[in-house]
């Protein structure tokens, strides 16, 4: 994998993607606004990408976006056939970092996230990276000396135009890290996986059929939420069925996905939003395409 340290500019070329490196050095310092949460676009990068922010336990501000528009994939899937061909990385001290992608490989994503899975203090990038004709993937990237380089990934899917969307970063199964849980295929009966970073894999622990946390076209990745539905020490999941009428809540119990409820909606979910004043702060809040809302909260 190619990677390198530059600054971008981006422009429209007949050839069917977007731009090139025109400098070497850095990409450019990101302005106050950035960190403070005023600006969440960034400047150049996907048209409906964001910044994803960080801070370490020592203080240490971190940020992470997808850059180099590019039409080379054509999957639509997120609503236009715009994917990223670079991920970027600044610290609040002044280091920057990018990396690449081959002409093979885009990022079939939003945002990229920012967590700390193995609990050293330092995090990680998690992405959704997807192959010509492989289909999408989860990536784990990391500064390792002067470089940002991928540092685990799992198989892709196996099939061009084949997607995963992530549905949550967190300790589920109570092992001391963190997993990544993610949705296979969630337009064509998706599967529930979740994954355990070990060395250079990411390895599937669990997993569930009959799960969705997208709609095709929508802009909207996040249908899904942790919640503390069982009221132990680790977190379980709210996940959409796949026909997105109904949310289930799951969890690991004796090393295994367990559903441990399922509530009927009046209408299919549209998003995620922020709960309404006076929620509970274990409750979580959908919007459905109807217009409704619904607000999920523990049995207890």
């Amino acid at each position: 994998m190619q990677q390198l340290i530059a600054s971008f500019a981006f422009l429209m070329i007949s050839a069917g993607f977007y731009a090139s490196p025109v400098s070497a050095g850095t990409v450019s310092a990101l302005p106050e606004a950035v960190w403070n949460g005023q600006q969440t676009k960034p400047d150049r990068g996907l048209p409906d990408g964001e910044f994803a922010l960080h801070t370490t336990p020592d203080g240490q501000s971190i940020a992470a976006w997808y850059g180099s528009p590019t039409d080379r994939y054509r999957h639509n899937i997120l609503g236009d056939a715009i994917e990223a061909g670079a991920l970027h990385v600044a610290f609040r001290d002044g280091r920057k970092y990018s990396l690449i992608l081959p002409r093979t490989q885009v990022f079939e994503d939003r945002t990229p996230r920012i967590v700390d899975l193995d609990g050293d203090g330092q995090p990680e990038i998690i992405t959704i990276k997807s192959y010509q004709n492989g289909g999408g993937s989860v990536a784990i990237y990391g500064v390792r000396g002067n470089a940002l380089v991928e540092v685990a990934n799992n198989e892709p899917i196996g099939r061009a135009n084949r997607w995963l969307n992530i549905a949550g970063i967190a300790d589920y199964a109570g092992t001391g890290s963190q997993q990544i849980a993610y949705v296979e295929t969630p337009h064509i009966g998706g599967t529930l996986y979740l994954l355990e970073w070990q060395g250079k894999e990411l390895t599937p622990i669990a997993s569930l059929p009959g799960f969705s946390n997208h709609k095709i076209g929508s802009r909207h990745q996040d249908l899904s939420a942790d919640i503390s539905w069982t009221g132990d020490s680790r977190p379980e999941l709210v996940v959409p069925s796949d026909n997105l009428r109904q949310l289930r809540v799951v969890g690991i119990e004796g090393g295994q996905l367990k559903e441990f409820s399922k509530i009927e909606l009046s209408a299919p979910v549209l998003k995620r939003v922020e709960l309404e004043k006076g929620a509970g702060p274990d409750c979580v809040r959908f919007d459905l395409v109807s217009g409704q809302d619904v607000t999920l909260c523990p049995p207890r």
